[in-house]
């Protein structure tokens, strides 16, 4: 059954909370939520292709109402190249209930790089969609993105996430 929309809203909160209480970009908040979601420890949030991998308008839209609301706290940075980014924060600790699985994927996701967060979700995205070589297709779609090592150091990322224990393990790509 589809969450209402408080409950969308709190699980976005949850998801900030479980990756240690901040989360630095909107991108690295739509990856996050996606693995979550694959990993079997989401909240079944609708994640379409975009620019940057997998995105939830729903994700994006509890984010921002989160926000007016209170649940969250977003303070926007100026970048180095001169556009913004968004500081998402929320207090509290994960409920008790919390699996650590889906804390520890979540943190480990959340400190990795923006870039390399996103190539390593977008290669998962990919690969459930029928892409036989989800990477082949990545350096095909984001060659700016993938270099500099990125790449491999998405797949290495990639290789950390799938030794967190979780109740259906991210595919078998790297």
């Amino acid at each position: 059954m589809p969450l209402g929309k408080r409950e969308q809203i709190a699980a976005v909160a949850a998801i900030v909370r479980d990756a240690g209480g901040t989360i630095v970009g909107r991108t690295r908040l739509q990856k996050i939520a996606y693995l979550l979601d694959v990993a079997e420890f989401g909240d079944g949030f609708y994640f379409v292709y975009k620019h940057y991998g997998p995105y939830s308008e729903v994700v994006a839209e509890s984010a921002r109402v989160g926000v007016i609301l209170g649940e969250l706290t977003e303070k926007k940075r100026k970048a180095e190249w001169g556009g913004f980014y968004s500081v998402y924060s929320t207090d509290g600790e994960p409920a008790a209930d919390v699996p650590a699985g889906r804390r520890e994927l979540a943190r480990k996701a959340a400190d990795a790089g923006a870039v390399v967060l996103e190539l390593a979700a977008t290669a998962v995205f990919l690969f459930r969609d029928g892409y036989a070589d989800p990477w082949a297709e990545i350096k095909r779609r984001k060659p700016v993105k993938v270099k500099d090592g990125r790449l491999e150091q998405a797949q290495e990322l990639l290789r950390e996430l799938k030794k967190v224990k979780v109740p259906s393990p991210l595919p078998d790509i790297v």
